[in-house]
């Protein structure tokens, strides 16, 4: 009996050990790379000008590589830098006038007040002294009595009227001596500065138009589209060229939600393209996007067209520039490792 159990118990270990051992050799085991599917992205810039005017030169064509500050285009200046030479003109004017007011009167223009005071009071003890002559002989009374008039009234008047011009202008030249001494009022020298600023303001901004004449490439990039030609009307909303920005470059695929808590910003990751078969290049996940939506026509998954998924951008490093804007890729993460991204990957703040 004893010896039954034995063999039965056995038996039951055995039975179990091989359905152990067919379970996890037959079992679906989870891949260890994640497969990510998009395509190659980039960021295009519409070039234009910040002035209406004719363009004058255009010097870059389709195709064409340029660099961060290259000139690609040119504008007619024929007419803005005249209007730059008369702003320039009109704040070295009133710079003068400043420093004018600023200065007050010189010595020589206070001493010229005084000078015409002098002559002023001059003038008018002279018209007095003939004013009191002229009264004197309106009345001559002679020997016999009688009284004749030497003078006529209009005479008396107009000496009159003399001395009271010569007062006035007296009173003129000493208020012009007060204001030379005194100088110029604080409230002209603010008017004058206030309208200095004014004017250099309106020459800085014709100086940026006339910059802005000259279109410069904003970064390292190829020339999608030439736009417009010479003598075409520019205009902010005309684009001259259509650039691709070579750097960043990045995949824009889509995780579903069942694969989501094993994406995370900053791991490592690898991306293929059907053009370079067997050749890896480096990248790393710089965004998760924390709003589902369904899944892009233009994207091939193996889960059902309306499952919801996840945005994910993987930068991909490309010294080389031999990925272009479109390219189907395939991005593989490790996420059982969870390896971190490159050392030498550029920050997410600096790319975003």
């Amino acid at each position: 009996m004893r010896r039954l159990i034995l063999v039965g118990l056995v038996i039951i270990l055995a039975g179990g050990g091989f359905w152990l051992w067919w379970w996890y050799t037959h079992r679906e085991r989870e891949p260890a790379e994640l497969a990510l599917y998009g395509n190659i992205d980039l960021r295009q810039v519409q070039l234009a000008f910040n002035n209406n005017e004719r363009i004058a030169a255009v010097m870059a064509q389709e195709g064409d590589r340029v660099k961060q500050g290259q000139v690609l285009a040119k504008l007619d200046r024929s007419r803005l830098e005249p209007q730059v030479a008369q702003a320039e003109a009109q704040v070295a004017a009133q710079k003068q006038m400043v420093e004018k007011l600023r200065n007050g009167s010189r010595p020589e223009e206070i001493a010229q007040a005084r000078a015409n005071v002098v002559s002023a009071k001059a003038d008018v003890a002279k018209a007095r002294q003939q004013f009191e002559r002229v009264e004197k002989l309106t009345a001559v009374r002679l020997n016999s009595g009688s009284e004749v008039r030497a003078v006529s009234q209009e005479d008396v008047d107009n000496a009159k009227a003399a001395l009271d011009v010569a007062q006035a202008k007296l009173d003129v030249n000493q208020k012009a001596l007060d204001l030379a001494v005194l100088g110029p009022r604080k409230e002209e020298i603010a008017q004058a500065e206030a309208q200095l600023r004014g004017n250099e303001a309106q020459a800085a901004f014709l100086r940026q138009q006339l910059a802005d004449t000259i279109l410069y490439a904003p970064s390292n990039a190829i020339v999608r589209t030439r736009l417009l030609e010479p003598g075409d009307m520019a205009s902010p909303q005309k684009p001259v060229f259509s650039l691709a920005l070579t750097d960043p470059k990045w995949v824009r695929a889509y995780v579903s939600e069942r694969d989501l808590g094993k994406v995370s910003p900053g791991m490592a990751a690898a991306v293929v393209v059907d053009s370079f078969p067997g050749r890896r290049f480096e990248g790393w996940v710089g965004f998760v996007s924390p709003v589902a939506e369904f899944t892009p026509k233009a994207v091939q998954t193996e889960e059902l067209r309306t499952s919801l998924v996840y945005e994910v951008r993987v930068f991909v490093k490309d010294p080389q520039d031999e990925l272009r804007l479109g390219m189907p890729a395939t991005v593989y993460l490790d996420w059982r490792n969870g390896a971190d991204r490159p050392k030498d990957a550029q920050p997410l703040k600096a790319i975003n």
